[in-house]
């Protein structure tokens, strides 16, 4: 079901496409985002206010679209992806940053909250990751040492399994936890 997910009614659209399927979600993986590169003061205020739409509203959404079912339940799983951005504020992405921090700092009270239910929350922290990210933010891959990089393969496994392990929180490759 596609949809754009800066739209609430998007987000409903997905929401009630699943229920009307009758699927029940077991593992719910809030991927969806973007980012943009330049200082904040030149960036397209639309796309900067769409960033935090996708980035930290969507997330929120979807989750509490499902998260009470997941606990009702007794089970159920919740992979948001955040990213090592979140960790600090970042010069020239600063929505982008403090969009992941967000998305860091949700999962992580949500993951200690939600302990004792039998719903794991995790939040995943991929550094440069080779996708089309860069070219569609705007922010130049070149930047970024080679050693740095993961693939999308890399990063999904790595979140699949800190998820099945109960991880708070996974930071993909060791120079990203460093």
């Amino acid at each position: 079901c596609a949809a754009d997910l800066t739209l609430p009614e998007g987000r409903t659209r997905v929401i009630d496409d699943l229920r009307d399927r009758g699927l029940v979600v077991d593992i719910l993986v809030n991927n969806a985002g973007f980012g943009s590169a330049g200082e904040f003061s030149s960036l397209p205020r639309q796309l900067e206010v769409d960033q935090v739409r996708v980035n930290c509203e969507a997330v929120v959404d979807m989750t509490s679209a499902f998260l009470p079912e997941m606990v009702h339940r007794g089970e159920g799983a919740i992979l948001n992806v955040a990213s090592t951005a979140g960790f600090q504020p970042l010069l020239a992405e600063a929505v982008y940053s403090a969009s992941k921090a967000f998305v860091l700092h949700f999962s992580d009270s949500l993951h200690c909250e939600l302990r004792h239910t039998g719903v794991a929350v995790t939040a995943l922290c991929p550094g440069p990751v080779r996708t089309e990210f860069q070219a569609v933010s705007g922010d130049p891959a070149d930047s970024v040492p080679a050693f740095r990089w993961r693939t999308a393969e890399d990063v999904a496994r790595a979140g699949i399994d800190g998820l099945s392990r109960g991880e708070r929180i996974v930071v993909v490759g060791w120079p990203n936890r460093i």
